[in-house]
């Protein structure tokens, strides 16, 4: 019997909802959602947090850019191996930067712009003037998600994103000590006030395993991001353990995610990834179903 053996090709895409806005529309016609990372304070991990995630997204078929908020301390050019500048697109109309791209993300960051050890001494709105041109001046194209890497704190560049642009949600990012646990309940309250829907918390150095051993050290003390997430009764989108090699993607411009697919923590930031889709698809399918009633005067 003769069989005769077919080639097939199968893609994947990613089916993505979108947060139907006029002003977002304006400004970035083909982005579907706006995603800030965001923390209280530095040092919780955040960058780390918003690259993986990226990088994770893309991977399950998203179209997927990242935005370098942090202007004073830009630091996705090194964690996603990128030492070039952008080009610029001109036609009689207008005139755009090209996103930079690397592990199936679009990238743009200040650090692309200035050299490696020049400091941005730049007031805040100045720095607030470049995110949004980093929003307006760059040719970001269709993307399913557009992911804000943000400074640490609640100062002024957060306040000129949320101001210049309807951002579908914020994802937190802490440790488990009571001091990140802090500066985390204010970035909360911050990001309510201004009405930006929080999508979850995510807790970074959540445990360290050790590997000669296997036993579990709650360096941080734990539980902190799931209870602070049950106390405000938002999502509590996963715990990200510590390992050096996570750091050292890092340093090296190489994500876990694409580094080592497959591993533990690599799994970890995908199913972070992952809860935070379906939180945005939640949020779109809850804004976009509204209940008209109608009152019938004869009655």
């Amino acid at each position: 019997m003769k069989i005769n053996l077919v080639e097939i090709d199968i893609n994947f895409e990613s089916k993505v909802n979108a947060h139907k806005d006029p002003k977002k529309d304006a400004i970035l016609p083909g982005v579907k959602n706006t995603i800030a990372i965001a923390s209280g304070k530095g040092g919780v991990g955040k960058s780390t947090v918003a690259v993986n995630l990226a990088v994770a997204l893309a991977k399950d078929g998203a179209k997927v850019g990242i935005i370098d908020a942090d202007i004073y301390g830009p630091s996705i050019p090194l964690m996603l191996g990128i030492n070039k500048k952008p080009q610029i697109f001109q036609s009689k109309e207008t005139m755009k930067m090209i996103p930079l791209f690397n592990y199936g993300i679009k990238i743009i960051s200040i650090g692309f712009l200035i050299d490696d050890n020049a400091p941005v001494i730049w007031r805040g709105p100045m720095a607030s003037g470049a995110v949004k041109q980093f929003m307006t001046d760059v040719d970001w194209d269709e993307l399913d998600y557009l992911v804000f890497d943000m400074p640490p704190g609640t100062g002024d560049i957060q306040l000129t994103l949320v101001q210049t642009i309807p951002l579908t949600g914020a994802v937190i990012v802490t440790t488990p000590q009571e001091v990140s646990l802090i500066d985390a309940r204010k970035a909360l309250k911050m990001f309510g006030r201004v009405n930006v829907p929080i999508l979850g918390i995510v807790e970074n150095m959540s445990y360290f395993i050790a590997p000669d051993t296997g036993k579990k050290y709650d360096i941080f003390g734990s539980g902190g991001g799931s209870a602070l997430a049950k106390d405000t009764e938002t999502p509590f989108l996963g715990g990200i353990p510590i390992d050096p090699r996570i750091r050292i993607g890092g340093d090296k411009g190489i994500p876990i995610v694409f580094d080592m697919p497959g591993s533990e923590h690599a799994d970890v930031m995908m199913s972070i990834a992952r809860n935070l889709a379906d939180e945005v698809k939640k949020r779109n399918s809850q804004a976009g179903s509204k209940v008209e009633i109608v009152l019938d005067n004869d009655d």
